[in-house]
Order: structure tokens, then sequence, then C-alpha cells
């Protein structure tokens, strides 16, 4: 929704806009704020609130030529002026009262509100720092760049003898207590902001609107704060924002909390998947990423945060067998659990990974009949040998590691193969399971030589076509890409925690669409 100028200072149905997303636009020269805020308002509406880091802009005439060309624009969206000095950890390099100004001038040109330091505020008299701003709203805001202050409530009270419209507080958390501690604070309120910074707690930066923060910032570029998502994200991946097909609803303390949680986390694509699904089946839930180091505290977060239930990925496959309330026995056997339900304040762990190994063979090779080589003995490997040799198949093991070959072969009745002895074997298929061949490093665990079998499938699903399964191709075996395995687990997945079919047509347009353009981008600028 673009409001018109008009409108200024009348707007009660909400305070920022109504998805409560708002673009951050950081950059140095005026022609590139004028094309992120054209990206960020065009005739795709990726946003209804834009944030203006005047203190980016390289001197006052890059910021006199933004501000002119704001005013010559017939409507425009809800704008957030912000010009943040040095000494409040922005770029600006002058006095508080010099701030103000350009604040002042940032009215005049349309801005709805002001985002004012609370630094800079306790210098100003509340009712002249109105006066001096008006008709714009404005929005006291504080940072703390190194900890969540200990007296949080005591905080709130401070900013509000500053006489805004709303507060914001950001906070640096170094884990999920930290951040509940800060997400704490919106709740029964609709004048305040939050904002979680930090790589550690990214997921928080979504949870902050389900709890109530009246708003959140994403990047259109660079980002303007530590763990801020991008513009694009959060449309694509979270599903939040106008215009989205299948669009989910605004996150409310009713919507559903899922995730996965791994260190690293940020290469997941599950977020993806699984928001597909949700939006796909019109949930009201959202699935989100957690980068766990430590995890007694995400699991003293899943009550506190409304978990529903999560997928488990490195290194916390096994570990996690141990904080479970009940296991199905066939993840127990496996000795790895993958995804994790919520019922009831209880933990229930599952391996799907097993069914993606399992539903993506099976489809090829009946099985029942089929010799099967795993080539690999990690976590991968041990659901993919359980689920085949439970499905009949005689499996055989080859690995980097004898010892890890021999109990995985012990543990399933299977065989262990000797890598120079692969050459004079035959396979009905092989399995790769181990990460080599992954994007970006690329090249084949296996040489063509070795490659003797009907079928090849390689657990890696980016690339989508690994140089082991192209080398397959040449030789004329069929081939199995680990999209298959991704996409089945993570409809297992699904099935687990709703208690209804999967959209699996949703899930793979989704997941193809967003390996096909990573593809594309890397062959275009060369990477890879």
């Amino acid at each position: 929704m673009v409001l018109p100028k008009m409108q200024i200072g009348t707007r009660k149905a909400y305070m920022f806009s109504p998805d409560r997303i708002c673009a951050s636009i950081g950059a140095v020269t005026f022609q590139e704020a004028v094309r992120q805020f054209r990206w960020a308002v065009g005739p795709q509406g990726r946003a209804q609130a834009v944030e203006l880091r005047l203190d980016y802009l390289s001197g006052p005439s890059e910021r006199e030529k933004l501000l002119q060309w704001l005013s010559r624009q017939r409507r425009l969206p809800a704008i957030i002026a912000t010009c943040r000095s040095r000494r409040n950890g922005g770029r600006f390099a002058g006095t508080a009262q010099a701030e103000l100004a350009v604040l002042a001038q940032a009215v005049r040109a349309g801005c709805l509100w002001c985002d004012v330091d609370a630094r800079t505020a306790s210098r100003v008299k509340p009712a002249d720092l109105r006066r001096a701003l008006a008709p714009a709203r404005v929005l006291i805001s504080a940072h703390d760049f190194r900890r969540v202050p200990g007296r949080l409530e005591g905080w709130v009270k401070q900013l509000e003898r500053f006489g805004g419209h709303a507060i914001k507080i950001a906070a640096a958390c170094h884990n999920l207590a930290d951040a509940r501690r800060l997400l704490e604070l919106a709740h029964g309120r609709r004048d305040l902001v939050l904002v979680p910074m930090g790589e550690q707690v990214l997921a928080a930066r979504i949870l902050a609107l389900r709890e109530g923060s009246a708003l959140t910032y994403a990047s259109v570029a660079e980002a303007t704060g530590p763990g801020q998502l991008s513009v694009d994200a959060l449309r694509r991946v979270y599903r939040l924002g106008p215009g989205q097909r299948h669009a989910a609803k605004p996150l409310t303390r009713r919507t559903r909390v899922y995730g996965v949680i791994g260190d690293p986390i940020g290469h997941s694509l599950s977020p993806l998947l699984h928001n597909a699904a949700f939006a796909s089946a019109g949930i009201d839930a959202v699935y989100l990423p957690f980068r766990v180091t430590d995890l007694r505290d995400f699991l003293s977060s899943v009550d506190p945060l409304g978990i529903s239930g999560f997928s488990v990925t490195l290194p916390h496959k096994e570990s996690i067998l141990r904080r479970l309330d009940e296991c199905d026995p066939l993840a127990a056997d496996v000795g790895a659990v993958n995804t994790v339900a919520v019922r009831a304040g209880r933990l229930y762990g599952y391996n799907t990974d097993y069914v993606g190994v399992l539903r993506s063979i099976e489809r090829r090779l009946p099985l029942a009949s089929s010799r099967v080589l795993l080539f690999g003995a990690g976590g991968s490997a041990r659901a993919a040998a359980f689920a085949l040799a439970r499905a009949g198949a005689a499996v055989a093991v080859c690995a980097r590691r004898p010892s890890r070959a021999r109990a995985l072969a012990k543990a399933v009745g299977g065989e262990v193969i000797d890598r120079r002895a692969l050459r004079g074997e035959s396979f009905d298929a092989i399995v790769n399971c181990t990460p080599v061949g992954m994007y970006p490093g690329g090249g084949s665990p296996l040489k063509a030589s070795e490659l003797n079998c009907r079928v090849v499938m390689d657990l890696i699903y980016r690339p989508q076509k690994t140089d082991l399964l192209r080398l397959a191709e040449r030789r004329g075996i069929a081939t199995i890409s680990g999209v298959e395995m991704f996409l089945l687990q993570g409809a297992a997945q699904f099935e687990i925690w709703t208690g209804r079919r999967a959209p699996v047509a949703a899930m793979r347009r989704a997941l193809l669409g967003a390996l096909d353009a990573e593809e594309r981008t890397s062959a275009r600028t060369g990477a890879g």
C-alpha cells in the first residue's frame, strides 16, 4: 500500500506497515540509494515501509540530492528517516543538532517517521523534539552492540521519558536465552520495535514479529545490522510481505514455529522447502534456521518460543538422542535423529533420511533382490544402510576408515569392500554418502572404472547434478540426484509434524526453482 503525502501524521490503523517489514536502505551515493528505493517499492510491492539510512550517504550533497528527489515523488511509502551518528553506532560525523537538522529535512521531503537515538534525544526536551520533527512521528531507539542489558524494563522506562511515539531496542544476543529476554518485552505492547542482533540468533529477527514487535528490518543490499535478513529472503524463503503466491498470514502468537538446528546452518534449503509446504497447505506456521552451538540453550527455548518441531542436522544428529523423551525404534537403531516432534512438551525423535533414501531408490530397483554399495560410513550412510537392509537389499560398505565400514556392515548384516577391489565388483546400485562433490568444491569420490552398476545415487543435492552423476551418465548409467532424497525426507517430516499429506509438488517447485537460480548465478559469475 503506497500512501499519499497528505496522510502524514494521520495513519491510525497501524504504526509502520501492515506486514511490519521495513526495507532498510544503506547506500553511499544518491544514485545507489534511488536504485535500492525503487527496487524496494517498485511495481512488485516488495516493501510497504522503508528505512532510509541517511548516515550511510557519503556527504551532505548526496543527502540533499536524495531528499530533493524524494520530495518530487508523487506517492511515497511509510519512510523512517535515520541519521545515526558515529557515537551511536552509525556513520554520521556531525553533532546532535546537525543530526536533528538532517531529520527535519527528511520530514519536509515526506518521511513519516524519524528514528532518533536515545543519546541524541537526551539532549533535547521531549516537546522540543516533537516540535522539531513534526508532523512526523518519533521512534526513540537504543542500541547495545555488546549484550542484552540486565535491566531491560528499566531501559524501556528510560526511553519512554524522551516523549517519542514508539521505542526501538536493538541488542546483541549471543544465544537464544538472550533473545528470549529481549522478545518478552513485546508482550502486550504495540509501540515497541525489538531487534535481536547477531548471526547466532538470525531466527529471532522473525520470531520478534511473532512475539509482537511492531517491525522487523530487512536489507535491500548491504545489511545495516548484525544478522539482518534480506527483503528477498523474507519474501522468497519465509513467504512474508505483500504480493506472495500462497502468502503466509501475518505472524502472531498463534503461528506455529518449526525449524532446523545445526552448525553451520546458513546453507540449508530446509526453510525454503517447509515454508513453501506450509503456505501451500494453508497452515499458519513458519520454519526458521537456528544456528545451535549449545544444544541445551536451544532445548530450553523450545517451550518459551512455541517450537512445535524441528529438523536436526550436523553436528547434533547423534547427541540429540540423549535429550529425547521417546525415540522411534528405527531411529534408535540407526543411532541418529533428523526429525523431532514436540507434543505436550515432550520430544519425540524420528529419522526421515531413511525414508528419503528408500523411496528414491525403490522406484528404480527391486531392492529385495539387489546388491547396493554405500560409499562412506558416516551418519547418512548409516541411515541408508538400515533402509536398504530392511528392504531386503544386500548391503556392501566401502569407506576411507575401515573400522567404521566394518562397524556399519556388521550392524546391518552386510559386507565390507576394500577400495582396491571396487573395479572387479559389480552392484545394482552405488550410493555416495560422502560430502565429496558438494558445491562449491566439486569433484567425484569415485572413478569411472569403479562405477560397475545399473544406478548411481548421490546424496548431495547441491549441485543437482554432481560430477559423480555426470561421470555415471557418460557411462550410460541411470542416476538419482540427492534432490529426490532431500525432498522426500522433508515431505516425511511435514507429515510427522502436521498429520497431513505433504504438498510434494509445491515443495519440489520451490526447491528446484532455488537450485536452478543458484546454478544460473554460479554459471554467470564463474563461481564453483
